[in-house]
């Protein structure tokens, strides 16, 4: 038997995973650093419109890209994809220790919610990052077993179901929830791991 990391599908080769993670980070890196140039140059709908795509890519990038790159089929490439997630938000981290923070790119409320260490959040990203990486890819690995699978099908069914579970998160009052694009990028979490679910309804299985 082929062993699944020399496959076209299942491309989990050592090598791959760490390369592709490089790239994770630093697009994350320059996305957040848009994000914050944005914030400080425009404002009102230019401002939305901007941050809103910033946001879409970000998803593409987090959520889609490291299962387009191993091209899972089975529990190999799906592993595969979860640990670029991972290697990404450590690229993600170094860089923003190095050259994000000393160039002021946020406020000082991640220190002060930290009570003086911003070290605290970066397990949330290894968290975040790894989990959206993972459930991305067993949604392209769900639909491989019903037949071609899309990338942009399951970034379009995260985004509509994102903005359901945000949008039902205001509207019950859930602290902290309101109708903006904030809402709704925390509400991707569950959105795709509802998109994974949904995506498995009928997939045959190996």
């Amino acid at each position: 038997m082929t062993h699944a990391g020399t496959t076209e599908t299942d491309h989990t080769e050592l090598k791959h995973v760490l390369t592709s993670a490089v790239k994770v980070g630093v697009m994350v890196s320059l996305l957040v650093f848009a994000f914050s140039q944005v914030a400080r140059w425009f404002d009102g709908t230019v401002e939305l419109i901007l941050h809103a795509t910033i946001i879409v890519v970000g998803i593409w990038v987090t959520a889609i890209l490291p299962g387009v790159w191993t091209r899972p089929r089975s529990i190999e490439g799906i592993a595969g994809a979860a640990g670029i997630g991972l290697g990404g938000t450590v690229v993600y981290m170094l860089i923003d220790v190095a050259a994000l923070q000393p160039l002021g790119t946020y406020t000082n409320r991640w220190l002060e919610i930290g009570g003086g260490s911003n070290w605290w959040y970066h397990p949330v990203w290894w968290m975040a990052g790894t989990f959206l990486a993972w459930m991305g890819a067993f949604a392209l690995a769900n639909q491989a077993r019903k037949g071609e699978p899309s990338p942009v099908g399951v970034l379009i069914t995260a985004l509509i179901l994102a903005a359901f579970v945000g949008g039902g998160a205001a509207v019950l009052g859930v602290p902290g929830a309101t109708l903006g694009l904030g809402t709704i990028a925390v509400a991707l979490l569950p959105a795709i791991a509802l998109t994974a679910l949904l995506t498995g309804l009928g997939a045959r299985r190996a």
